[in-house]
């Protein structure tokens, strides 16, 4: 009789575990990583596009690079982090990867002016993602209460 209690115990306790406490540690889990995710996209760096004509031996290419804000001096300069960077004309320079943006950085240096750069939008961007992470918090607030 001992026996039929226990195992009748270790089901109701299996099914409460199964079906109660393990998808609230996975819920708990998926929002604190949703969470995450948006507040890094939040905290996310000025971002723009930067466009130059390169000449040499007769041959010209638009030189296309994407940037990432450091810094704004009083001048007008920006300090920029090089993220990438490609000619129009592929045939004009044949680096590419790391060894092209040491080329850029060489060329350009590190400070561009503030009104040649073409930033990306983020404005709609960051409205989105705050509405998002507000709905979290309060899906967080109504599953588990704090």
């Amino acid at each position: 009789m001992i026996i039929f209690w226990v195992f009748v115990i270790g089901v109701l306790l299996g099914y409460m575990f199964g079906h109660f406490i393990k998808p609230n540690l996975r819920l708990r889990q998926a929002i604190q990583e949703a969470r995450s995710t948006a507040v890094a996209a939040l905290k996310e760096e000025n971002k723009g596009v930067y466009r130059t004509i390169v000449t040499e031996q007769n041959q010209s290419s638009e030189l296309v690079v994407e940037v990432r804000e450091l810094a704004v001096t009083s001048g007008g300069q920006v300090k920029v982090d090089f993220l990438s960077a490609y000619y129009k004309n592929p045939a004009f320079r044949t680096r590419k990867g790391e060894a092209l943006l040491r080329e850029v950085r060489d060329l350009l240096g590190d400070y561009l002016p503030l009104t040649d750069i073409e930033w990306y939008e983020k404005t709609e961007r960051h409205e989105n993602l705050k509405k998002h992470l507000g709905a979290l918090d309060d899906l967080h607030k109504q599953q588990f209460g704090s």
